[in-house]
């Protein structure tokens, strides 16, 4: 998080990465609607940009480079900051400004991990009046992704997405991410899934034992709803396990699919040909990050 001047304001500035899940388990459908998981989470150098001033007009302002993000309630990063104001007893008006480099419905977070930033540069700006449990309360209010980027660090995922346990010992998995030109709503995923596994079968102990072998936790439960919908998908973690992967699995809800390589050079010359193949789709070459300090610098 970098402060600038701009006039005789202080604004600050945020890259806000995006993330991958290495695993995916749906344990179960709650009576309140939403579905209990287990997520081994873990941040990816790809970011957003967010920009967050106080503003001598009232409420919230935003804007962003991309005209498929709204600028109004309709954005994460502005109801973050409306439920900032309210919980903070703040009457200042809030100015932000999104630079847009994660797709947009692309199952990688950008939009909450862009609300996290807003709440993290708001009390960063209001001299930390909020501790972390409250900010972690207004961060699952907002969406289940939301806690988890207030950190930035690998964590399993637990209860909607809001129980957190950082995990230690992460390789900073080279990855190549492959996003074909659609947005998934994660909303219909979740309201069209059938399966259920009624508990978590990935033991987070022995992957850390052997956390090269992916083939053994390599689990997504949406991809029963996603690659149905879209065979593209299936066919690309094809190709990426054709090409030098090592695994390859969706994300979150999709559509991008992310291939783990042994080596950084296997990453780049898979990414080359995938650029060549894929045509139509967003490819990034990048890597896991396993400390906070790229994340939130």
């Amino acid at each position: 998080m970098r402060g600038i001047r701009k006039g005789h304001a202080l604004a600050l500035r945020v890259g806000t990465p995006a993330k991958i899940n290495l695993w995916l388990e749906i344990v179960r459908k709650r009576e309140d609607g939403y579905h209990d998981l287990s997520s081994l989470m873990l941040p990816v150098a790809v970011y957003d940009h967010v920009e967050v001033a106080w503003s001598h007009e009232g409420g919230v302002r935003l804007s962003c480079d991309s005209a498929e993000v709204p600028d109004d309630r309709g954005n994460l990063a502005w109801r973050a900051a409306d439920a900032y104001l309210e919980a903070a007893g703040v009457t200042r008006g809030v100015s932000i400004r999104l630079e847009k480099n994660i797709p947009v419905g692309a199952g990688m977070g950008g939009g909450s991990s862009d609300a996290a930033a807003v709440l993290l540069a708001l009390n960063r700006l209001s001299e930390n009046p909020l501790s972390e449990a409250v900010l972690h309360r207004l961060a699952v209010g907002l969406g289940a992704d939301v806690p988890f980027f207030l950190h930035c660090v690998p964590a399993l995922a637990t209860g909607i997405g809001e129980r957190l346990l950082p995990v230690h010992g992460i390789p900073d998995y080279p990855l190549l991410l492959v996003k074909p030109p659609i947005s998934v709503s994660t909303g219909w995923v979740y309201g069209s899934l059938k399966l259920t596994r009624g508990e978590s079968r990935i033991k987070l102990r022995s992957f850390l034992d052997r956390p090269w072998h992916l083939s053994e936790v390599l689990r997504n439960d949406l991809e029963t709803v996603t690659l149905n919908e879209y065979p593209q998908l299936g066919q690309i973690k094809c190709w990426l396990m054709e090409n030098g992967a090592v695994g390859s699995l969706m994300s979150g809800s999709g559509p991008t699919v992310f291939g783990v390589f042994a080596e950084q050079r296997l990453a780049d010359g898979a990414g080359e040909l995938a650029r060549r193949v894929w045509k139509d789709c967003r490819v990034d070459v990048t890597r896991v990050l396993g400390t906070p300090v790229s994340a939130r610098s």
